[in-house]
């Protein structure tokens, strides 16, 4: 199957968490990635996205917002959502 995003696949926000004001927020945001890639949720995330979910860094108020998406069908995102809430 090709690893583009198809056009019937939707962007579905997955996962958020909230870092502090920090020197490299990266660096600091890696353990929480980590354990999120690692929990069954995010398994099952990683293994269902075409492309891979990728994760953002959104500036806000009080450091950064790092966003995890996912590109999911319509069933997916059913099953997501009543699996994962």
């Amino acid at each position: 199957m090709d690893k583009l995003k198809q056009p019937w696949q939707c962007e579905l926000t997955v996962h958020t968490f909230n870092m502090g004001d920090v020197e490299d927020p990266d660096l600091w945001a890696g353990e929480s990635l980590y354990k999120f890639e690692k929990s069954e949720k995010g398994e099952w995330v990683m293994k269902n996205s075409i492309p891979t979910a990728s994760w953002h860094r959104i500036p806000c108020d009080y450091g950064w917002q790092y966003q995890i998406r996912a590109y999911l069908s319509p069933e997916q995102i059913t099953y997501y959502k009543l699996k994962y809430g």
